[in-house]
Protein backbone atom coordinates (compact mmCIF):
# COMPACT_ATOMS: atom_id res chain seq x y z
CA UNK A 1 0.00 0.00 0.00
CA UNK A 2 1.30 3.40 -1.23
CA UNK A 3 1.79 6.38 1.70
CA UNK A 4 0.24 9.23 0.75
CA UNK A 5 1.32 12.65 2.13
CA UNK A 6 -1.10 14.47 4.09
CA UNK A 7 -1.56 17.72 6.61
CA UNK A 8 -1.06 16.93 9.87
CA UNK A 9 -4.38 18.95 10.38
CA UNK A 10 -6.05 15.67 8.56
CA UNK A 11 -5.98 13.26 12.06
CA UNK A 12 -9.34 14.20 13.48
CA UNK A 13 -9.01 15.43 17.06
CA UNK A 14 -6.20 16.67 16.99
CA UNK A 15 -5.16 20.63 17.16
CA UNK A 16 -1.34 22.29 16.88
CA UNK A 17 -0.43 25.63 18.11
CA UNK A 18 2.63 27.24 17.98
CA UNK A 19 3.79 30.67 20.27
CA UNK A 20 7.37 32.14 19.96
CA UNK A 21 9.33 35.09 20.97
CA UNK A 22 11.98 35.94 18.14
CA UNK A 23 13.60 38.27 20.07
CA UNK A 24 14.28 35.99 22.79
CA UNK A 25 15.12 33.10 20.63
CA UNK A 26 12.52 30.46 21.94
CA UNK A 27 8.59 29.22 21.87
CA UNK A 28 6.62 26.03 22.31
CA UNK A 29 3.97 24.01 20.34
CA UNK A 30 0.74 22.33 22.04
CA UNK A 31 -0.29 19.12 20.72
CA UNK A 32 -3.86 19.20 21.79
CA UNK A 33 -7.00 16.24 22.11
CA UNK A 34 -9.60 17.91 23.40
CA UNK A 35 -11.31 13.83 23.95
CA UNK A 36 -8.18 12.66 25.33
CA UNK A 37 -5.82 10.08 23.67
CA UNK A 38 -3.99 6.90 24.94
CA UNK A 39 -0.56 8.11 25.47
CA UNK A 40 3.11 6.73 25.78
CA UNK A 41 6.56 8.18 26.10
CA UNK A 42 10.57 6.80 25.55
CA UNK A 43 12.91 9.22 27.17
CA UNK A 44 16.57 7.72 25.89
CA UNK A 45 18.91 10.46 26.02
CA UNK A 46 20.78 11.31 28.81
CA UNK A 47 19.79 15.23 29.91
CA UNK A 48 16.03 15.26 29.44
CA UNK A 49 14.09 17.97 30.51
CA UNK A 50 10.16 16.88 31.05
CA UNK A 51 6.97 16.89 32.57
CA UNK A 52 4.60 14.15 33.90
CA UNK A 53 6.09 11.39 31.94
CA UNK A 54 6.14 9.06 34.83
CA UNK A 55 2.07 8.83 34.32
CA UNK A 56 2.59 7.26 31.02
CA UNK A 57 4.22 4.23 32.50
CA UNK A 58 1.34 1.60 31.67
CA UNK A 59 1.37 -0.06 35.35
CA UNK A 60 0.07 3.85 36.40
CA UNK A 61 -3.40 4.84 36.27
CA UNK A 62 -4.32 7.66 33.92
CA UNK A 63 -5.35 6.39 30.53
CA UNK A 64 -5.54 9.25 28.16
CA UNK A 65 -4.10 12.80 28.19
CA UNK A 66 -5.31 16.03 26.91
CA UNK A 67 -1.90 18.18 25.46
CA UNK A 68 1.61 17.46 24.75
CA UNK A 69 3.80 20.79 25.09
CA UNK A 70 6.97 20.85 23.39
CA UNK A 71 9.41 23.31 24.55
CA UNK A 72 12.75 25.67 24.44
CA UNK A 73 13.95 27.54 27.46
CA UNK A 74 15.43 24.45 28.92
CA UNK A 75 14.30 23.51 32.33
CA UNK A 76 12.56 26.45 32.75
CA UNK A 77 9.83 25.95 29.57
CA UNK A 78 8.21 23.25 31.37
CA UNK A 79 6.13 25.79 32.68
CA UNK A 80 4.20 26.17 29.76
CA UNK A 81 2.72 23.14 30.22
CA UNK A 82 0.48 25.45 33.44
CA UNK A 83 -0.66 27.72 30.52
CA UNK A 84 -1.94 25.02 29.15
CA UNK A 85 -3.60 23.34 31.94
CA UNK A 86 -4.89 26.82 32.23
CA UNK A 87 -6.78 27.04 28.67
CA UNK A 88 -7.85 23.41 29.09
CA UNK A 89 -9.61 24.21 32.44
CA UNK A 90 -11.22 27.25 31.06
CA UNK A 91 -12.70 24.72 28.09
CA UNK A 92 -13.45 22.28 30.85
CA UNK A 93 -11.29 19.55 29.12
CA UNK A 94 -9.87 17.28 31.35
CA UNK A 95 -9.94 14.29 34.24
CA UNK A 96 -12.84 14.65 36.18
CA UNK A 97 -11.73 14.51 40.27
CA UNK A 98 -15.20 15.11 41.81
CA UNK A 99 -14.25 18.44 42.73
CA UNK A 100 -13.14 19.40 39.28
CA UNK A 101 -11.53 18.42 36.68
CA UNK A 102 -7.40 18.30 36.42
CA UNK A 103 -6.18 18.46 32.29
CA UNK A 104 -3.61 15.74 31.61
CA UNK A 105 -0.36 17.96 30.47
CA UNK A 106 2.84 16.28 29.62
CA UNK A 107 5.92 17.75 27.82
CA UNK A 108 9.31 18.33 27.44
CA UNK A 109 11.97 20.94 26.98
CA UNK A 110 15.24 21.52 25.04
CA UNK A 111 17.76 23.48 25.59
CA UNK A 112 17.81 27.05 23.62
CA UNK A 113 19.62 29.49 26.42
CA UNK A 114 22.39 30.06 24.41
CA UNK A 115 20.89 31.16 21.21
CA UNK A 116 19.11 34.57 21.89
CA UNK A 117 17.88 36.03 25.10
CA UNK A 118 18.53 33.25 27.93
CA UNK A 119 16.23 35.52 30.41
CA UNK A 120 13.33 34.88 27.77
CA UNK A 121 11.65 31.66 28.11
CA UNK A 122 8.53 29.79 27.14
CA UNK A 123 5.78 30.56 30.36
CA UNK A 124 2.48 30.11 31.25
CA UNK A 125 1.64 33.07 29.04
CA UNK A 126 3.14 31.92 26.09
CA UNK A 127 2.09 28.21 26.46
CA UNK A 128 -1.18 29.61 26.85
CA UNK A 129 -1.27 31.74 23.69
CA UNK A 130 -0.19 28.47 21.86
CA UNK A 131 -2.73 26.41 22.98
CA UNK A 132 -4.76 29.59 21.89
CA UNK A 133 -3.24 29.54 18.56
CA UNK A 134 -4.19 25.65 18.18
CA UNK A 135 -7.76 26.41 18.46
CA UNK A 136 -7.89 29.43 16.28
CA UNK A 137 -6.35 27.10 13.28
CA UNK A 138 -3.66 29.63 12.80
CA UNK A 139 -1.36 28.49 9.90
CA UNK A 140 1.44 26.46 11.46
CA UNK A 141 4.73 27.55 10.97
CA UNK A 142 7.94 25.14 10.48
CA UNK A 143 11.42 25.89 10.80
CA UNK A 144 12.15 28.91 13.44
CA UNK A 145 8.77 28.58 14.81
CA UNK A 146 7.29 26.73 18.10
CA UNK A 147 9.92 24.50 20.01
CA UNK A 148 11.80 24.96 17.20
CA UNK A 149 12.44 28.76 17.42
CA UNK A 150 15.73 28.46 18.89
CA UNK A 151 16.74 24.99 18.26
CA UNK A 152 20.41 24.06 17.08
CA UNK A 153 22.43 21.12 15.85
CA UNK A 154 25.91 20.29 15.33
CA UNK A 155 27.59 21.57 18.52
CA UNK A 156 30.54 18.49 19.06
CA UNK A 157 33.06 21.33 18.46
CA UNK A 158 31.36 24.25 20.48
CA UNK A 159 28.73 26.46 19.56
CA UNK A 160 30.75 28.50 16.93
CA UNK A 161 30.36 26.24 14.69
CA UNK A 162 26.85 24.76 15.36
CA UNK A 163 24.12 25.66 12.78
CA UNK A 164 20.15 26.75 12.89
CA UNK A 165 17.81 23.81 13.33
CA UNK A 166 14.09 23.98 14.15
CA UNK A 167 10.97 22.58 13.93
CA UNK A 168 9.69 20.01 11.57
CA UNK A 169 6.21 18.29 11.09
CA UNK A 170 5.18 15.32 8.60
CA UNK A 171 2.11 13.37 8.09
CA UNK A 172 1.25 10.58 5.62
CA UNK A 173 -1.70 8.17 5.50
CA UNK A 174 -1.92 4.53 4.37
CA UNK A 175 -5.48 3.21 3.91
CA UNK A 176 -7.58 4.39 6.85
CA UNK A 177 -4.44 4.88 8.91
CA UNK A 178 -3.35 7.88 9.51
CA UNK A 179 0.33 8.94 11.19
CA UNK A 180 2.34 12.17 11.38
CA UNK A 181 5.07 13.61 13.17
CA UNK A 182 6.23 17.22 15.48
CA UNK A 183 9.78 17.35 16.32
CA UNK A 184 12.22 20.12 17.37
CA UNK A 185 15.25 19.22 16.70
CA UNK A 186 18.64 20.11 18.85
CA UNK A 187 20.82 17.75 18.56
CA UNK A 188 24.69 17.15 19.15
CA UNK A 189 24.99 15.78 16.16
CA UNK A 190 24.21 16.23 12.39
CA UNK A 191 20.52 15.75 10.50
CA UNK A 192 20.81 13.45 7.85
CA UNK A 193 19.01 12.67 4.69
CA UNK A 194 17.37 9.82 4.78
CA UNK A 195 17.31 8.69 1.33
CA UNK A 196 20.25 10.30 0.18
CA UNK A 197 23.27 10.37 3.40
CA UNK A 198 24.27 13.64 2.66
CA UNK A 199 24.37 16.21 5.77
CA UNK A 200 21.15 18.59 5.82
CA UNK A 201 22.23 20.79 9.00
CA UNK A 202 25.43 20.20 11.55
CA UNK A 203 28.88 20.51 12.21
CA UNK A 204 30.56 23.04 9.81
CA UNK A 205 34.24 23.91 9.46
CA UNK A 206 36.13 26.27 11.39
CA UNK A 207 36.23 28.81 8.36
CA UNK A 208 32.03 27.69 8.53
CA UNK A 209 32.22 27.61 4.51
CA UNK A 210 31.25 23.58 5.10
CA UNK A 211 29.99 20.27 6.69
CA UNK A 212 32.76 18.46 8.41
CA UNK A 213 30.42 16.21 9.94
CA UNK A 214 29.91 14.93 13.30
CA UNK A 215 30.55 11.44 13.37
CA UNK A 216 33.81 12.11 11.55
CA UNK A 217 34.92 14.42 14.18
CA UNK A 218 34.25 12.37 16.88
CA UNK A 219 36.20 9.24 15.56
CA UNK A 220 39.21 11.57 15.10
CA UNK A 221 38.75 12.39 18.91
CA UNK A 222 37.76 8.72 20.41
CA UNK A 223 41.02 9.24 22.58
CA UNK A 224 40.53 12.62 24.16
CA UNK A 225 37.54 12.56 26.65
CA UNK A 226 36.53 16.33 25.27
CA UNK A 227 33.86 18.17 27.46
CA UNK A 228 30.88 18.73 24.94
CA UNK A 229 28.46 21.18 24.98
CA UNK A 230 25.34 19.46 27.17
CA UNK A 231 22.78 21.85 25.74
CA UNK A 232 20.85 19.62 23.44
CA UNK A 233 17.71 17.53 23.18
CA UNK A 234 15.26 16.44 20.33
CA UNK A 235 11.76 16.07 21.45
CA UNK A 236 9.00 15.20 19.65
CA UNK A 237 5.12 13.65 19.40
CA UNK A 238 4.32 10.90 17.25
CA UNK A 239 0.12 11.52 16.68
CA UNK A 240 -2.33 8.93 14.86
CA UNK A 241 -5.50 7.57 14.49
CA UNK A 242 -5.15 3.74 15.32
CA UNK A 243 -6.48 2.16 18.14
CA UNK A 244 -3.57 1.04 20.58
CA UNK A 245 -3.66 0.53 24.63
CA UNK A 246 -0.80 2.57 26.91
CA UNK A 247 1.67 -0.35 26.60
CA UNK A 248 1.56 -0.32 22.70
CA UNK A 249 1.95 3.53 22.85
CA UNK A 250 4.65 3.51 25.11
CA UNK A 251 6.52 0.54 22.48
CA UNK A 252 5.45 2.64 19.30
CA UNK A 253 7.58 5.50 21.04
CA UNK A 254 10.22 3.11 21.39
CA UNK A 255 9.99 1.95 17.87
CA UNK A 256 9.94 6.03 16.92
CA UNK A 257 13.52 6.62 18.27
CA UNK A 258 14.68 4.20 15.52
CA UNK A 259 13.30 7.75 13.07
CA UNK A 260 15.21 9.64 15.07
CA UNK A 261 18.26 7.07 14.46
CA UNK A 262 17.97 7.37 10.51
CA UNK A 263 18.15 11.15 10.62
CA UNK A 264 20.30 12.46 13.07
CA UNK A 265 23.85 11.21 13.81
CA UNK A 266 25.06 10.59 16.45
CA UNK A 267 22.34 10.01 18.34
CA UNK A 268 20.88 9.56 22.51
CA UNK A 269 24.23 10.91 23.23
CA UNK A 270 25.33 11.22 26.98
CA UNK A 271 24.00 15.04 26.34
CA UNK A 272 21.14 14.70 24.56
CA UNK A 273 18.16 14.22 26.38
CA UNK A 274 15.70 12.51 23.32
CA UNK A 275 12.56 12.28 23.81
CA UNK A 276 9.31 11.21 21.74
CA UNK A 277 6.02 11.00 23.13
CA UNK A 278 3.20 9.25 20.88
CA UNK A 279 -0.49 10.03 21.15
CA UNK A 280 -3.38 7.88 19.48
CA UNK A 281 -6.95 8.96 18.96
CA UNK A 282 -8.15 5.14 18.82
CA UNK A 283 -10.39 5.33 15.45
CA UNK A 284 -8.70 2.79 13.60
CA UNK A 285 -7.60 -1.22 14.15
CA UNK A 286 -4.08 -1.39 12.99
CA UNK A 287 -1.17 -4.08 12.86
CA UNK A 288 1.62 -2.71 15.54
CA UNK A 289 4.36 -3.55 13.78
CA UNK A 290 3.33 -2.01 10.23
CA UNK A 291 2.44 0.99 12.15
CA UNK A 292 6.09 0.95 13.75
CA UNK A 293 7.57 0.85 10.62
CA UNK A 294 5.08 3.83 9.28
CA UNK A 295 5.72 5.47 12.38
CA UNK A 296 9.22 5.57 12.28
CA UNK A 297 9.24 6.75 8.85
CA UNK A 298 7.10 9.83 9.32
CA UNK A 299 9.34 10.65 12.30
CA UNK A 300 12.87 10.71 10.07
CA UNK A 301 11.25 12.89 7.90
CA UNK A 302 10.14 15.77 9.65
CA UNK A 303 13.45 16.20 11.11
CA UNK A 304 14.71 16.52 7.77
CA UNK A 305 12.06 18.90 7.58
CA UNK A 306 13.28 20.64 10.61
CA UNK A 307 16.66 21.07 9.11
CA UNK A 308 15.64 22.23 5.56
CA UNK A 309 12.80 24.45 6.58
CA UNK A 310 15.19 26.65 9.07
CA UNK A 311 16.12 29.67 8.18
CA UNK A 312 19.53 31.52 9.23
CA UNK A 313 18.99 33.35 12.18
CA UNK A 314 20.66 34.34 15.57
CA UNK A 315 24.30 35.00 13.42
CA UNK A 316 23.78 30.99 12.92
CA UNK A 317 24.07 30.02 9.34
CA UNK A 318 21.29 27.34 8.03
CA UNK A 319 20.59 24.51 5.47
CA UNK A 320 19.98 26.84 2.42
CA UNK A 321 23.12 28.40 2.91
CA UNK A 322 25.37 25.19 2.22
CA UNK A 323 22.83 25.07 -1.04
Amino acid sequence: MDMRVIDISEIEGIKIGNAQNEQGGTGCTAIICEKGACAGVDVRGGAPASRETELLRPVNMVQQIHCIMLSGGSAYGLAAGDGAMTFLEERGVGFDVGVGIVPIVCGASLFDLVVGDPKIRPDKEMGYTACKNAFLNLPLKEGNAGAGTGAAVGKFLGVERMMKSGLGIYAARMGNIKCGAVVAVNALGDIVDIDSGKIIAGLMSEDQKKLVGTLDAMYEDIENNRNVFSGNTTIGCVITNAKLNKDQCAKLASICHNGYAMAIKPVHTSVDGDTIFVLATGEHEVAPDSLGAFATEVTARAINRAGRLAESAYGLKSSSDFE
